[in-house]
């Protein structure tokens, strides 16, 4: 089994906040395939379904983002799975808006949810970092999070959200990099950007002339002497003949 572990804050209030960014995400992949009514249980919201031929738990812990670990790890004790088999998808402060991430283990980042993951599941799951930019200052930090998605937001949010949905199957099957492609097309970026060139990759010819054969083509012919001692010995050399 596989969880796929949504992190923000319960309640009405903070449904369309920054913060809930992976409550969105779940919903989005809950709405699109199918998967059981929501239920109560691991002090979570929990759907089971399938999804690529594996068993998938989707859950959102209602614990509040501070104690998010409390929940998840204790559907990880109940099924007896490693920290491997969990995916959690959160916010991300230092990834611009419409960018994607996604990595096994690192540090928490100052992000209390991963905190009480770490503690509580251990650090090598599967961590699905979604951008929502830096307010610039980290006082505004707290108010940024829990603040709304502006309506601008939306261009790339529901375009990332419903490319996460469509393509599901290939964070199951764990083919990340084919995912994160998938995600950047969505929003308008391109797939591998930040990924060096791959090593025998044809280098497309330039469409016009290069610098060095346009120098070759304006530099004007030089004059041969005609007379002086240069000139006698060209004469002597190669006669009179003309070019």
């Amino acid at each position: 089994m596989l969880v796929i572990a949504g992190l923000g804050n319960p309640g009405s209030q903070y449904a369309g906040n920054r913060h809930n960014i992976g409550f969105m995400a779940v919903d989005a992949i809950h709405r699109r395939h199918s998967f059981s009514p929501w239920s109560k249980k691991f002090k979570a919201e929990i759907s089971e379904g399938e999804i690529a031929g594996d068993k998938v738990l989707l859950i959102k812990p209602q614990t509040y983002m501070n104690l998010s670990g409390e929940s998840v790890g204790e559907a990880m004790r109940f099924y007896k799975l490693q920290p491997s088999d969990i995916v959690a998808i959160y916010d991300e402060l230092d990834l611009a808006p419409a960018k994607a991430r996604i990595k096994v283990g690192g540090g928490h980042g100052g992000h209390n949810g991963v905190k009480s993951l770490d503690a509580h599941c251990g650090k090598d799951y599967r961590r699905l970092r979604l951008g929502i930019g830096h307010p610039g200052n980290k006082d505004l930090v707290h108010n940024y999070v829990l603040g709304d998605f502006a309506k601008v937001d939306r261009t790339w949010l529901e375009p990332m959200l419903d490319a996460l949905a469509d393509n599901v199957e290939l964070l199951v099957k764990r083919e990340d990099s084919q995912l994160m492609n998938k995600l950047a097309l969505a929003v308008g970026g391109k797939a591998d950007e930040d990924k060096p060139a791959r090593q025998g990759k044809a280098t497309p010819k330039p469409t016009g002339k290069s610098h060095i054969h346009q120098a070759r083509n304006n530099a004007q012919p030089k004059k041969l002497p005609a007379t002086g001692p240069m000139a006698e010995m060209l004469k002597k050399m190669f006669g009179n003949k003309e070019d």
